[in-house]
């Protein structure tokens, strides 16, 4: 008898979305009170994308799903109106009220899918992934577009040289389709956490329920999102190499180890210490944010396209997804690499 297959969620279609104005570190340099050598030393970033006046986070989750979309048809015939789920990861959505989602599934013409956010901030496309893949393997959805998404840039003190430095736009997206997890592309399982206690670490204190209530105009800066960076820092390594290691633990790779981890894109420290901290080599680590910045939900994606496009990511490799953020929040999540038939680079909206 031949054993039953185990039901999983299979990517079969990637896109990624970038907006064209960039912002070097000499252009941060002629407006605030620091250097290129600055930002690198500390950050590893040398450029960021950020959206024109008037576009959204959905013009750039758009843009990322459509090309997502057109991966997945090309890969295996998907049309579009196979569709019948959209989770979009985001912190920075079009209006605080309704979520984003359904907005991005009318104008990808997917209008009438099952379409929500999630928020959980850096660790949002994990969280988006570990959602449509529990509704795919339940049988809710059968083809689902996740997506993450963020212009941080809206939400950045002006005059604040280390959140302006380290933040830049950008979305990626995933077509995902019930298959079997012994397929490549499978999502094999997941590790997700959160601890609330550090809600303060990472914040915009104003525009809640909880500023909102009190009468009050919120206090000057409070609209702007704050960070405490070493408290981040160091929770950000110890929760995204233990979430890490656990999954690799699950399944099954403790003797090979992972081909690629990609990592959410903070800071190249952090992703030196994760590595380190799994014994990992600097190769095994894949790192865009020189290029592109922490663009929040669409780091994890993006590095994704770039190592892609780059060459750094290939059909076979064990790939292992990692993200930490604001809730606080983390979680990973782990493939073997499929063969995609198009491995598109980020390109503008």
């Amino acid at each position: 008898m031949t054993p039953a297959a185990t039901p999983a969620a299979v990517v079969c279609g990637i896109g990624g979305s970038l907006p064209e104005t960039v912002v070097s570190n000499d252009d941060l340099a002629a407006e605030l009170d620091t250097s290129d050598e600055w930002i690198r030393v500390r950050t590893g970033i040398a450029q960021r994308h950020v959206i024109k006046p008037g576009e959204a986070t959905s013009d750039l989750a758009v843009a990322a799903g459509r090309r997502a979309l057109d991966s997945a048809r090309a890969q295996d015939g998907t049309a579009d109106d196979a569709i019948d789920l959209v989770v979009l990861a985001t912190s920075t959505p079009d209006h605080p009220c309704p979520a984003t989602a359904p907005l991005v599934a009318q104008r990808l013409g997917l209008g009438g899918v099952a379409a929500f956010d999630v928020s959980a901030v850096c660790t949002g496309f994990v969280y988006a992934l570990a959602t449509a893949a529990s509704m795919l393997t339940a049988g809710t959805a059968r083809r689902a577009l996740v997506i993450g998404a963020d212009t941080f840039s809206t939400i950045l003190d002006p005059g604040d040289r280390t959140t302006r430095a380290i933040f830049g736009d950008g979305a990626g997206a995933v077509v995902l389709r019930a298959g079997d997890a012994a397929e490549p592309g499978a999502l094999l399982g997941f590790d997700l956490g959160s601890d609330g206690a550090g809600a303060e670490m990472i914040t915009v204190r104003a525009g809640g329920s909880r500023q909102r209530s009190t009468g009050q105009p919120a206090p000057d800066g409070d609209q702007w999102f704050s960070m405490e960076g070493r408290p981040v820092f160091t929770e950000a390594v110890l929760n995204m190499s233990k979430s890490a290691q656990e999954l690799i633990d699950r399944v099954g790779w403790t003797a090979e180890g992972p081909d690629r981890v990609v990592a959410h894109q903070a800071n190249v420290r952090i992703l030196r210490a994760v590595g380190d901290q799994l014994g990992l080599d600097e190769q095994q680590i894949v790192v865009n944010l020189d290029r592109v910045g922490n663009t929040v939900a669409g780091s994890i994606p993006l590095a994704l396209v770039d190592a892609l496009a780059s060459g750094g990511l290939r059909p076979g490799h064990r790939v292992l997804l990692t993200g930490f953020g604001g809730g606080l929040t983390w979680g990973s999540t782990a493939l073997v690499w499929p063969e995609l038939a198009t491995a598109p680079h980020p390109v503008h909206v």
